[in-house]
């Protein structure tokens, strides 16, 4: 290492790499020189390699090696007694992974929280809105001789408003093209009646009708009743459809799902409109 460097000054080298590599060469050469001078009475300061002899005293500097001056200087970096010397070594920093992950540290928050309203005296978790405890006793304020009679009521009402809806709209004719409502000969009207139509206007205007029976204002197409209404037409039609054609696997997924479809509604309606969900029923046949 030594003769590269000496050599590099005799091939006079660059001043700037030069200056480098002796700003890096010289405090190790001072370094082990002063630990040679430590261990031996006369040191060698000339190194040799071929033809090549380098004087390394010119990297000393001038007080002895052996004195106590030397050895305190600051321009060794040698320690007393011979102690080594460790070199920080500077290493980049590693991100080190914490053991509390964000689902501990949610486990860890719902944890204290039980914790916390136990101590208050409240349940461990908080209940449901409008919560029934089991033990609640039933009360019903109507005997079953009384609902029954109620139901038989309700059910005599609803088929009497079914039976003058069903007869306000046999009365308006039914004709193609939507000319329902319109001034027109008689002639017109036997070219445009329904029996000159085809299947598809057919199945239209029977689950236009069914949805007028139905919608809770004129227009009303997206009620849950109307919905019930407009998936019954069109179950009866696949029905048709597979009685048919009964090898039609995918006619028979489409109904399946249409079934599901139709179910959903229907419990969302007991839910949440139990009228008109026994109109519905009792309307359509449905068996529940």
């Amino acid at each position: 290492f030594f003769l590269s460097i000496y050599q590099g000054l005799q091939l006079k080298k660059s001043s700037s790499t030069m200056a480098s590599i002796m700003a890096h060469a010289v405090p190790f050469l001072r370094l082990r020189m002063a630990t040679i001078a430590s261990r031996t009475c006369q040191p060698n300061l000339t190194y040799s390699r071929g033809l090549s002899t380098l004087n390394l005293s010119s990297f000393l500097p001038a007080t002895s090696l052996l004195s106590p001056a030397a050895i305190r200087s600051p321009s060794l970096p040698l320690l007393q007694n011979n102690t080594p010397i460790h070199h920080q070594q500077h290493h980049q920093q590693q991100q080190t992974r914490t053991k509390m992950t964000k689902t501990k540290k949610r486990r860890r928050a719902k944890i204290f929280e039980r914790q916390r309203r136990v101590s208050l005296g409240l349940p461990a978790k908080p209940l449901p809105p409008k919560y029934i405890p089991k033990d609640t006793p039933v009360v019903n304020a109507l005997s079953r001789q009384q609902r029954d009679a109620e139901s038989a009521t309700f059910d005599v009402t609803a088929a009497q408003e079914m039976k003058t809806k069903i007869q306000k709209s046999e009365e308006t004719e039914s004709l193609r093209f939507q000319f329902e409502g319109l001034d027109i000969s008689d002639r017109v009207k036997r070219l445009l009646d329904l029996r000159n139509g085809n299947q598809k206007e057919v199945v239209a205007s029977q689950k236009k009708r069914g949805m007028e029976l139905f919608q809770l204002r004129e227009g009303d197409t997206g009620s849950s009743a109307v919905q019930v209404v407009a998936l019954t037409t069109r179950i009866q039609q696949l029905q048709t459809h597979l009685a048919k054609h009964k090898k039609d696997n995918s006619g028979k997924r489409g109904l399946d799902a249409l079934f599901v479809r139709r179910r959903k509604v229907l419990d969302y309606m007991e839910r949440k409109d139990f009228e008109s969900y026994r109109k519905v029923v009792k309307s359509l046949g449905l068996v529940r």
